[in-house]
């Protein structure tokens, strides 16, 4: 799950607007070099950019939330064979998927705890823009967004209190995690109020400013976290490795599971690759502060969270282009057939 600028909402002057384009266009390596350039910041001053982590996750996501309509919840819910399918895919099959994978690392509390965080939690930003590069319906993901981010929110903790490890875990240090999520949150639900109202200039260029700085403000959130942590990761890269085959795997059956569920709801196949895009993509910064608060024993959990977005990636770089091409070749050969 990784944040970008919300697609065809506003308009911006060319400069901006083309400056956005480029960004929203290479973000993914724009990001993989915000990943190396964190590691070597790391390697030399991890401890001077640990404080940067809280307000640079703040901005970002409160970047995040202005691009989730929070006001539309009620529309999404108008085309409703898609909305059932995005909720089966995300809420239904993932977990389902996840909870077998999650079974090759049951013995590492920490991995565990990180990889449930990440993967039960679907995307609702950059999906957007990895769906309309591909073709995809991204106009019904970016609709069906606040149901999402509210359902994923509410079924977290009691995904994790069935999947999790069996020692009892103290959730009393996420308190400072939900305060990170919440403040952004209600900020951007502020914003869109003051946006209809007489403050509306005011908060049109707030939202505008907010989504020409998404993929820079990734890229900062990325480096602070990935350098502040880099040590930590040196010291267990070999129990983080075990956690790579789960998000490989989840990465690579998900479209799958996003087509057939997209094939039975009756979805044509700009709709299928998005609910392909959407079972995918996780919201993997939203769920970060919550994996930051946890406890010392759980210290592991962020990394494991960064490791999935790394892994991530890498999928949708192939992904924008293979899954429009497999689901134009599947329609050809269903054409040809009696």
């Amino acid at each position: 799950m990784l944040p970008a600028a919300p697609v065809g909402r506003y308009r911006c002057p060319v400069s901006i607007d083309g400056a956005v384009d480029w960004m929203e266009r290479h973000q993914v390596p724009l990001y993989l070099g915000s990943l190396g350039l964190g590691a070597l910041l790391g390697a030399s001053s991890p401890a001077d950019l640990e404080a940067a982590i809280t307000p640079v996750l703040i901005a970002l996501l409160y970047a995040t939330f202005l691009g989730v309509p929070l006001a539309r919840l009620r529309a999404a819910f108008a085309d409703l064979r898609f909305m059932a399918a995005i909720l089966a895919v995300n809420f239904l099959a993932a977990p389902v998927l996840v909870a077998g994978l999650t079974r090759m690392i049951a013995d590492h509390p920490a991995l565990l705890v990180g990889a449930l965080l990440v993967l039960l939690a679907p995307c609702v930003d950059y999906v957007v823009v990895f769906t309309r590069l591909a073709g995809g319906a991204w106009e019904k993901t970016l609709a069906a967004s606040p149901a999402l981010m509210l359902i994923q929110m509410l079924l977290l903790p009691v995904w994790i209190a069935l999947l999790g490890p069996s020692a009892p875990i103290d959730w009393r240090p996420l308190a400072q995690g939900l305060v990170i999520i919440a403040l952004p949150l209600g900020l951007a639900a502020l914003t869109h109020w003051a946006a209809r109202g007489a403050m509306a200039p005011v908060a049109q260029r707030v939202e505008r400013g907010a989504t020409a700085l998404m993929v820079p403000l990734m890229m900062a959130t990325l480096i602070v976290v990935v350098a502040s942590q880099i040590a930590t990761v040196s010291s267990h890269l070999g129990q983080l490795v075990r956690v790579v085959p789960v998000f490989v795997l989840f990465g690579l059956v998900m479209p799958v599971v996003g087509r057939v569920l997209g094939r039975m709801a009756g979805q044509d196949a700009r709709s299928r690759l998005a609910l392909a895009f959407s079972g995918t993509t996780r919201n993997s910064l939203v769920v970060l502060p919550l994996a930051l608060a946890l406890p010392a024993d759980l210290g592991l959990a962020p990394i494991v969270v960064v490791t999935q977005t790394l892994v991530e990636l890498v999928l949708m770089v192939v992904y924008v282009r293979l899954l429009p091409a497999v689901e134009a070749g599947l329609g050809r050969r269903a054409g040809r057939q009696p």
